[in-house]
């Protein structure tokens, strides 16, 4: 895929836009990304990310029409499990009388951090964790971990690639969803 002309990103928090904006930075994106992040202090993100996921993949098959788009969201997956995330994601979809995500043909990346996206900053700055440990409130320096972060990220997704043996499960599938885009 050739450089989209919108890229829409649906997310938690800002941890999650640091980074996955960072990120995008790196595939030489700026003007065309979209972020959509709940309003604060109106209860939970996470469900604010599922409610509004129909929504946007609504919207993203609209104008993947006219342009090249691409959407990515990003959910943590808490105590869940990576794929209870997406089985939560399809049945937003399926209430809503839409389609679900076509990952052979839609550039949906469905990334889900598990824990949190605070495991995934840990262990893209070359730090042991497990995806058991809620690391959220272990640290104040997150902000200063995100860009090294999101350069790993990219690196990560390069085509030829190959991931460390401490990159985790969750890690692991986020990279092949967002090598779906093929920015």
């Amino acid at each position: 895929m050739s450089k989209p002309s919108q890229v829409i990103v649906l997310l938690e928090d800002d941890h999650h836009k640091m980074l996955i904006y960072r990120y995008l930075k790196k595939h030489g994106l700026g003007h065309e990304i979209r972020i959509e992040l709940p309003p604060p202090g109106r209860g939970s993100a996470e469900s604010w990310v599922r409610n509004r996921f129909d929504k946007e993949v609504s919207a993203y098959r609209l104008r993947q029409r006219k342009a090249k788009t691409a959407l990515i969201v990003v959910i943590d997956a808490d105590a869940h499990s990576v794929q209870d995330r997406w089985k939560q994601l399809d049945q937003a979809l399926k209430d809503a009388e839409k389609l679900p995500v076509d990952i052979e043909h839609e550039k949906i990346a469905r990334v889900v951090p598990k824990r949190n996206i605070e495991t995934w900053i840990l262990c893209l700055t070359k730090q042991t964790v497990d995806e058991e440990t809620d690391y959220r409130n272990t640290r104040n320096d997150w902000n200063e971990l995100i860009p090294t972060a999101a350069a790993t990220l990219f690196q990560w997704t390069r085509q030829e690639a190959e991931l460390p043996n401490h990159c985790i499960d969750s890690l692991h599938t986020g990279v092949r969803e967002l090598n779906r885009l093929t920015f």
